[in-house]
């Protein structure tokens, strides 16, 4: 029996990687759940310092509020809202997955499908929910 010579570093194959591979819904749904995760984690730090501007009484609040108030500011609030949104709603997905429920490749593609469309709803709703004056927001 001989023994086998080691393949070098450099006569490995390659990994595949996102150059190869055709985009799908069910892909970019998986990368986008993982990309608001990380959206999610900046925006708790934005709620805290929304509390802690509130606990600082009128001043500390109102130094928020000039923040938020600016078009960057509503963005980031708005992409908060709509990264909660998203994730929730893919994360139900993933539950059914783990139930054994969508797995069939259509079923799959629509579900990814009506999460981006239904996280664009939920956000957008509960923007203009709040724009509107609605919600103690705008007094």
């Amino acid at each position: 029996m001989a023994v086998q010579p080691q393949k070098r570093a450099h006569e490995r194959p390659l990994s595949p990687h996102l150059t190869i591979y055709r985009w799908q819904v069910t892909m970019l749904a998986s990368i986008t759940h993982r990309a608001t995760g990380l959206a999610l984690m900046v925006g708790a730090l934005v709620l805290a310092w929304w509390l802690v501007s509130v606990s600082n009484g009128p001043e500390g609040y109102e130094s928020f509020m000039s923040a938020a108030n600016t078009p960057v500011g509503l963005l980031i609030l708005f992409g908060f809202t709509w990264s909660l949104a998203f994730h929730m709603l893919n994360g139900i997905r993933h539950l059914a997955w783990d139930l054994g429920y969508g797995f069939n490749k259509v079923t799959a593609t629509q579900t990814g499908s009506l999460v981006y469309v239904l996280s664009l709803v939920i956000a957008v709703g509960l923007f203009a929910f709040v724009w509107t004056g609605h919600g103690g927001y705008l007094q």
